[in-house]
């Protein structure tokens, strides 16, 4: 995993999405096993104590595995205190707001974790390759992101921010593993082939996102996503080190506890 210095200029080139940081796959997958206990705990006290909360941010491109991780990364923990958002299409209530407004609605509650899965940088991403506006106004967006992520950030929520960094060649792989499998036809979208054509737009505008938006308070997290086995230890480490450092703890017990006597 790479955190690029903030506000710093990122080229995707120089990142290796088939790094697996010299490790085997039977030891990545232990060390999550054990990253998983830790991360109930620290769950459990974020919920108890309700003075801070966590905000999880997911991108990459098609077959990225932004739902694989999710699910991976987060199983085993107590779904209460989490809530997964998946953004679609805007609706027409939604376009006739400012493009947060959608996206302040699900932002997380002091003591719950939220994650998004696409979020409000598709206003920098599908906006602009698709030019459904003008770059005026989606070049824009990047410091209002910025500004939206700092009041968050003083608002006692924590963001991280992953960026899931797969191959073309990856992509094709697991696309047709898709078309291959019947159980996996419902994964397929036809709309994805079009995508794909314009990877190297969406690069650019992904390294315009990583470079622009990457700041102190919301760093954004570029893991090597080709072996998902690395890309969920790249993640689990970085959620469990985050919240090891929002000094998390049970809130105090109410005084007299001890002669509380229960009756029959």
């Amino acid at each position: 995993m790479i955190v690029p210095p903030p506000l710093s200029k990122v080229n995707l080139k120089d990142f290796d999405p088939n790094d697996n940081g010299n490790m085997e796959r039977d030891a990545a997958e232990a060390a999550v096993d054990q990253l998983r206990d830790e991360l109930s705990v620290l769950q459990e006290k974020l919920y108890a104590s309700n003075e801070k909360s966590l905000l999880l941010v997911f991108q990459a491109m098609d077959a990225g595995g932004k739902d694989g991780t999710i699910k991976k990364v987060l199983s085993g923990i107590n779904p209460q205190g989490v809530h997964v958002t998946s953004f679609k299409a805007p609706t027409s209530e939604e376009l006739a707001h400012d493009f947060l407004w959608r996206i302040h609605a699900h932002t997380p509650a002091k003591g719950y974790i939220s994650v998004f899965n696409r979020n409000h940088y598709e206003d920098v991403l599908v906006v602009r390759v698709d030019k459904l506006a003008p770059e005026l106004v989606w070049r824009e967006r990047y410091d209002h992101i910025n500004n939206f992520e700092k009041f968050l950030y003083d608002s006692g929520t924590r963001i991280l921010k992953f960026y899931l960094h797969i191959d073309k060649d990856e992509q094709k792989e697991r696309f047709q593993k898709r078309l291959d499998d019947p159980e996996k036809h419902w994964k397929f979208d036809i709309a994805d082939m079009r995508k794909r054509e314009q990877w190297d737009e969406y690069m650019k505008a992904y390294e315009d996102m990583l470079s622009k938006c990457n700041t102190e308070y919301a760093p954004w997290h570029i893991v090597p996503a080709n072996r998902k086995w690395y890309r969920n230890l790249v993640v689990m480490q970085a959620i469990v080190e985050t919240m090891r450092d929002m000094d998390l703890h049970y809130p105090e017990p109410q005084t007299g506890l001890d002669k509380v006597v229960i009756p029959d």
